[in-house]
């Protein structure tokens, strides 16, 4: 296991600890499904927007290129993870503009990743086998 691995497993699995000693963490669904919008879910729908788009670029240009050549998947994979969190929170104060754009930025990330992994193993395969030329005297 890496090095990255390790630390990103460590940090995990410190978030999980600290989560499950806490006995307020309760979720209030009753204001989930409420029907009023406040200025503040406005808000936060409008702000939601532009930082759940941010990556969708990306997304868009390895589709066309239909290459991961230029792209790291790593970013998209550690944003995804800790947006898993930001649905938690939306969750536990119950505010859905986190949680919508938030889903939608884990299924983004989630396309980008996959997408990647896709592109990487097809130019993998369809790279020529290295030839080594050097001959022993």
């Amino acid at each position: 296991m890496g090095r990255f691995n390790r630390v990103l497993f460590g940090v995990l699995f410190l978030i999980l600890v600290s989560l499950t000693g806490c006995q307020q963490l309760t979720i209030n669904t009753g204001r989930l499904i409420e029907r009023e919008v406040g200025l503040s879910e406005i808000v936060g729908l409008l702000a939601g927007f532009g930082t759940t788009f941010a990556a969708f670029p990306d997304l868009i240009a390895m589709l066309k290129r239909r290459s991961s050549l230029g792209m790291k998947p790593r970013m998209s994979a550690i944003t995804g993870t800790f947006q898993i969190l930001w649905i938690y929170y939306g969750l536990l104060i119950a505010s859905r503009p986190v949680i919508i754009w938030n889903v939608i930025a884990v299924l983004i990330n989630f396309l980008t990743v996959g997408a990647y992994a896709y592109f990487f193993r097809k130019e993998r395969q369809t790279r020529p086998a290295s030839t080594n030329t050097s001959t022993a005297a």
